[in-house]
């Protein structure tokens, strides 16, 4: 099982109201909960750990978790709100303003992680669980103390109007790229990571030289490319699709990542750690057909494995 450790929230989209000015829709998204979604929907075996509401909205969560075969039985469940993110569009783009406060998600703490067993054979963390307190602490203590018996993805999708304290927070992301084995970047993360005038190329080198096997740099409408600790490197085209809207895009591209490694039998410590160019670039290119579906829907609703195969 690859167990999605993360955030789960309502993300509000803009939508026409009957009186005429735009309303907000709630439709069920968070990045890591995008990513466990999609993997359900895939048919691999998933789990999620995340905080969950009682309120009218973490019952939606719960509900979609389901529908999608995705385990909740790790979920911490309490009566604290649910996080809301309003989202708008631009050409297709999302930016997010959230109401995060005291929510279910945020306020996790280390003493809410389990004790993971064997049946949890990879994990995939980021997003904004990394970038609050408590929650963020819970998920790095969670990383160190299970992160070394499986392998790690990790996409830290930086949201920077979140983070209160940057110093920390880039402190906190390095040290968790330094317990990864892939991490997978935007180039507008990567910018922000590893600031100055350097390449992308120097800068995706700069985060392998803190530990994991491989780093991927998305690049929109440009494709990927994925970087390896050998120096190799793999270059991915983008998959022409009609764009709806971006929301849970690069969400389902990690999962298309994960999907394929785990069908393929190289999602474990051993194989990732010595991942081939030929491994990681059908990787990639099997995460970019799954995203090309996303895009052509509003909102995050990945494709379900007959829509992809």
């Amino acid at each position: 099982m690859i167990l999605c450790c993360g955030e789960a929230l309502i993300d509000m989209i803009p939508a026409p109201t009957l009186a005429g000015p735009e309303g907000f829709v709630p439709h069920v998204g968070g990045a890591i909960f995008n990513t466990a979604i999609a993997l359900g929907r895939l048919g691999i075996p998933t789990g999620m750990l995340t905080g969950l509401s009682t309120d009218m909205f973490g019952i939606q969560l719960a509900a979609a978790l389901k529908a999608s075969h995705v385990d909740t039985s790790r979920a911490v469940v309490s009566n604290r709100p649910t996080t809301l993110a309003f989202v708008q569009l631009n050409g297709g783009q999302a930016t997010y303003n959230f109401v995060d406060e005291g929510s279910a998600g945020r306020m996790l703490t280390p003493v809410d992680m389990p004790t993971l067993t064997t049946d949890v054979s990879a994990l995939y963390l980021g997003g904004i669980s990394l970038a609050c307190e408590p929650s963020a602490d819970a998920y790095i203590a969670l990383l160190k103390a299970e992160g070394a018996h499986r392998p790690v993805m990790i996409d830290p999708n930086i949201r920077p109007g979140l983070v209160d304290n940057i110093p920390a927070y880039r402190s906190r992301l390095k040290g968790a790229i330094g317990l990864a084995d892939l991490v997978k970047v935007s180039d507008e993360d990567l910018e922000w990571l590893v600031p100055g005038p350097s390449s992308l190329k120097s800068k995706a080198t700069a985060l392998l030289e803190l530990g994991p096997d491989a780093v991927i740099l998305t690049r929109g409408a440009e494709g990927a490319t994925g970087y390896l600790k050998s120096g190799a490197e793999v270059q991915i085209p983008a998959v022409r699709a009609k764009v709806i809207d971006t929301v849970g895009a690069g969400d389902t591209f990690n999962a298309g990542i994960l999907a394929h490694l785990f069908d393929a039998g190289k999602l474990t410590k051993i194989t990732v750690s010595g991942i081939t160019t030929e491994t990681l670039q059908s990787a990639i290119e099997y995460g970019a057909k799954v995203a090309a579906i996303t895009v052509t829907r509003a909102g995050a609703n990945p494709p379900w494995r007959s829509e992809v195969d």
